[in-house]
């Protein structure tokens, strides 16, 4: 039996992939939250075998959760369930570490089977994915040029928080947030706010309508 922790943003579906995982396997769902930073926070807690991520999550977005336990414990196994199924995405999740990427629209019982996939240590992908397996990833991605600490803030520019507010955050000074957010604008090729939002908008880190 694994433990898992569950990271997803939307409640109906974390309860229905809760209720279906103990419904159906033998493994636990541990713990379970909606944003990024609480994420690590419960991996560093319970140390569980599995995380299953979302892609867009709020506050630390799902590609840097997975980076980040990857790279702290490599023992945990990261699988990824998301609504994206284009090039960049799965290859982005890939190369940051996740051992499975499973679609929101699969059948959910291909969730039971990246899970058992990634604790043999073997990769898995959706069956509407497998043709992508094969294909070269290597084409650059701009956010791949970014640092840990600018992904961060990229995410919270892009949900509206101003400077200020990111720096009470993050417990560093406003004038080092400006200097973040000029580096990630430069990286991004952006050249105003709009276009910052623009690219997260592109990139999944926030959603196309607002509640």
């Amino acid at each position: 039996m694994a433990s898992i922790l569950l990271v997803e943003d939307h409640p109906l579906v974390r309860e229905g992939v809760r209720a279906f995982l103990d419904k159906t396997t033998q493994h636990e769902v541990i713990a379970e939250c909606e944003d990024g930073v609480t994420a690590l926070q419960l991996v560093a807690k319970h140390r569980p075998d599995v995380v299953i991520v979302d892609l867009r999550i709020p506050r630390l977005d799902g590609l840097e959760v997975t980076r980040r336990v990857v790279q702290k414990y490599p023992s945990i196994k990261v699988v990824v369930l998301s609504m994206y199924s284009t090039d960049s995405y799965v290859a982005s999740a890939l190369r940051h570490g996740a051992m499975a990427y499973v679609l929101k629209n699969s059948d959910i019982k291909e969730l039971n089977a990246a899970i058992d996939s990634a604790l043999a240590g073997k990769p898995y992908l959706s069956s509407a994915l497998t043709g992508k397996a094969g294909r070269d990833f290597d084409s650059e991605d701009r956010y791949e040029l970014l640092t840990s600490r600018e992904r961060e803030i990229l995410q919270h520019v892009a949900e509206g928080m101003t400077a200020a507010a990111i720096a009470a955050l993050l417990n560093i000074s406003v004038r080092t947030v400006e200097k973040h957010r000029s580096n990630l604008m430069h990286k991004l090729g952006a050249k105003n706010h709009a276009d910052v939002i623009r690219y997260a908008l592109r990139r999944g880190l926030i959603p196309l309508t607002v509640d």
